[in-house]
């Protein structure tokens, strides 16, 4: 195992990044009218997920709960990116295939931010 020396060492970090790129780039291809609607919620609560864990992590060495309580933060902004993605699905601005990958890959996320914040001492 690799030394963790900053929060874009963690691989929770490492999944919730990608994705977030993932989700920035193809939510500036939806439908002009929800690229600041739809398109800049997607980003902004897939983006918050990674500002979270990096934020909590700067934190950890003072407080132990700051951090968790950053962790937990993380996690209610990957179920509402779940719900803007599901949104994307339903109104046909991603296909069945990227719907699968991001429901998937945040639902790991999720728990791999709950091992995390289980875990933390």
């Amino acid at each position: 195992m690799s030394k963790i020396e900053s929060a874009m060492d963690l691989k929770v970090f490492e999944k919730a990044y990608s994705l977030s790129l993932q989700v920035h780039k193809l939510s500036h291809k939806f439908p002009p009218v929800e690229l600041y609607e739809l398109g800049k919620q997607l980003r902004r609560s897939s983006k918050s997920i990674c500002v979270n864990i990096a934020e909590g992590y700067g934190k950890r060495k003072g407080s132990v709960s700051e951090f968790k309580r950053y962790l937990q933060i993380a996690i209610g902004s990957t179920d509402e990116t779940l719900v803007w993605v599901r949104y994307s699905f339903d109104l046909g601005y991603i296909g069945q295939d990227t719907y699968q990958d991001w429901t998937n890959g945040y639902q790991e996320v999720a728990k791999m931010l709950h091992g995390l914040h289980k875990s933390w001492k």
